[in-house]
């Protein structure tokens, strides 16, 4: 059961703003390797596949965390569960510090999407419950803008740090220990909303299932979350490499804020979307997503880092209206007791979408080379967006 926060209106709102930044830095640990998986190339030795598979594991945790303890806040408290999230992100960093090779670097990615998986029910949550009467609007647009917000400026910071500080490998994550050390205080002291907590209750793995009844708005959301989130996936771990080895970009600072740009044109999608209305931002944002691949498509043709930044700012608005209209529709048409289950496997598509196609990126790269692969995928993920968005517009019923 959850209840409201009875501390006086001024603290519900540093309440709600405070969890915001606890969000906010835990999602940045989870996308702070980004620019520097070229740095580990060359230190460690290693295949532009490798890059994604060790990109993917990431993805892998987050839906494990998702499907077996999704909802594990509602029974312990939101604060012990975002604190978890903070020690996990903690021991990612340590990960990344004392690396030798590739097996601390799968830890760390492990580590960190177990952080994310922990951090996208409890955290959104949190926010949203520490808000005031009037507030809930804001509270929820700035849980999205925390999620979404952290995730860019992760690459922004390292990149940043990498490129202009000392020590490439080690200061960004010393920066990440002492940011996730200030979240874990601010989260300690954040009251907590959660009547009748359990001192850690045994894991109740949730189920994923979508009724019959839900699947025809289910599938076009879904074909819209999975190319939205492999457009994010594509930036997040093989642009570094693209502007690199295609663009012949090599200042890092500059490669995260590339990354930085398609996470921060998702939020302003995502803020967009109540405004257009979910049943016409979904097939809006298909529409706006592939154009945003073009242009992708484009800048690998022409070698062109303009083209490549108005692909990542199109494709991330096209992402973030879609994703939104998405889940606003499959929480809508799905009855009560369904909902958890099918928002899980709304999810599990989605985070299946940043993990696999990158994984066939880079296996293609070691065949095509990394342009043509960057191609190939830039076209099948326009199809999946198209065929979404004409389905939403043609199939779905008219009164969701």
């Amino acid at each position: 059961m959850v209840r409201e926060n009875p501390a006086h209106p001024g603290r519900k709102r540093a309440g709600y703003a405070a969890a915001a930044v606890v969000f906010a830095i835990g999602m940045s640990g989870t996308t702070l390797p980004t620019p520097l998986y070229g740095l580990y190339q060359e230190e460690i030795g290693f295949s532009e596949l490798m890059v994604t598979v060790v990109f993917a594991v990431y993805a892998v945790a987050v839906i494990t965390v998702l499907l077996v303890a999704g909802n594990y806040s509602d029974k312990v408290g939101r604060r012990p569960v975002l604190l978890c999230a903070m020690a996990l992100s903690a021991a990612s960093a340590g990960c990344f510090l004392l690396q030798s090779g590739l097996p601390l670097l799968f830890a760390g990615r492990v580590l960190s999407g177990c952080a994310a998986g922990l951090l996208s029910g409890a955290a959104t949550a949190a926010v949203i419950e520490l808000a005031g009467p009037g507030q809930k609007a804001r509270a929820g647009f700035a849980a999205t803008a925390a999620n979404m917000g952290g995730l860019g400026c992760g690459p922004l910071l390292s990149g940043l740090l990498a490129q202009y500080a000392p020590w490439p490998l080690m200061l960004p994550f010393w920066v990440n220990l002492a940011l996730v050390t200030v979240a874990a205080g601010i989260a300690w002291r954040l009251p907590e909303t959660v009547a009748d907590t359990k001192r850690w209750p045994p894991l109740e793995p949730q189920g994923v299932r979508v009724p019959q009844e839900v699947k025809a708005v289910f599938v076009p959301a879904a074909l819209a979350a999975f190319a939205g989130f492999a457009l994010l996936g594509l930036f997040t771990a093989v642009a570094p490499s693209f502007a690199a080895q295609t663009l012949d970009v090599h200042n890092l600072a500059l490669t995260g804020l590339v990354v930085f740009s398609v996470f921060c044109a998702s939020t302003i999608g995502q803020s967009l979307a109540p405004r257009i209305g979910a049943r016409r931002a979904l097939p809006l944002g298909c529409a706006v997503l592939v154009a945003g691949l073009l242009l992708v498509a484009s800048s690998l043709l022409a070698a062109s880092l303009a083209l490549l930044i108005l692909g990542a700012l199109c494709g991330g608005i096209g992402q973030g209206l879609a994703f939104r209209a998405a889940l606003t529709l499959v929480s809508e048409a799905t009855p009560a007791r369904h909902r958890g289950g099918t928002i899980s496997a709304f999810f599990v598509v989605a985070y299946t979408g940043i993990s696999v196609p990158v994984v066939g990126v880079g296996a293609l790269a070691t065949w095509l080379g990394l342009r043509d692969a960057g191609l190939v995928f830039t076209g099948c993920v326009m199809l999946l967006a198209a065929g979404g968005g004409a389905y939403a517009m043609l199939r779905m019923p008219a009164d969701v």
